[in-house]
């Protein structure tokens, strides 16, 4: 994760055309649009206007569980940032980058992490730290978790979710989040500020790292 020159700024957004996913999307949208009174095999008769307004709320509903990870889900995602975590702290950041690099764009099964969970929980966990709602937290936490000295990938997202997080809006800022920095950055990005936070935390408590990590990162 580390680099010898700084990041570059994002590209644009990338479109890809993947066969088959239009009709996915509405298989994985059709319970939501269900309960909006829109029923999917009857899409043509409903009203444009009413329609777009459902699917509007669908897919808010819809992004919103895939970056709330519960369960197995947030299980492998906490392992995930922990690990990480842990590596960037012992300078290993070839591994810290092997490990996020595990994670993938869906696991039906939750047999792996998903890039979702891993920065839907990174961001909930930052806001909750940061913004001081986290009664555990040391009061100056937010001023003391910085990013470590030179260049990394995700840095430029990293410093972005910090900032917000100190304001509790980190997670609510994760559409514009990903649109300026896209999927890969933003997840090597919350896992940096998860490991400034938890390295911070653990100066300030005077608490080995890899105690705290386990309860916290969870």
């Amino acid at each position: 994760m580390r680099r010898s020159s700084p990041e570059p700024l994002p590209g644009p957004p990338q479109i890809r055309f993947k066969k088959g996913i239009a009709a996915e999307t509405m298989r994985e949208l059709a319970p939501l649009l269900a309960e909006e009174g829109i029923d999917v095999d009857n899409i043509e008769v409903q009203d444009m206007a009413t329609l777009q307004r459902a699917m509007d709320r669908a897919v808010e509903r819809h992004n919103m569980m895939l970056f709330t990870p519960v369960g197995r889900a947030r299980e492998l995602a906490a392992a995930t940032l922990r690990l990480t975590t842990e590596a960037l702290a012992d300078g290993e950041t070839t591994v810290a980058a092997s490990i996020l690099d595990q994670t993938q764009p869906e696991s039906p099964d939750h047999s792996t992490p998903t890039v979702s969970a891993c920065i839907g929980l990174a961001l909930g966990l930052l806001d909750e730290w940061l913004s001081g709602r986290d009664p555990d937290a040391p009061a100056d936490l937010a001023h003391h978790a910085r990013l470590g000295s030179g260049h990394w990938t995700g840095e430029r997202a990293a410093t972005d979710i910090l900032s917000l997080a100190r304001k509790e809006r980190a997670f609510s800022s994760l559409n514009t989040l990903m649109v300026r920095q896209g999927g890969e950055l933003v997840l090597y990005g919350s896992a940096l500020a998860v490991s400034a936070a938890v390295q911070a935390w653990s100066r300030r408590a005077a608490v080995p790292l890899s105690e705290l990590a386990r309860p916290k990162i969870a």
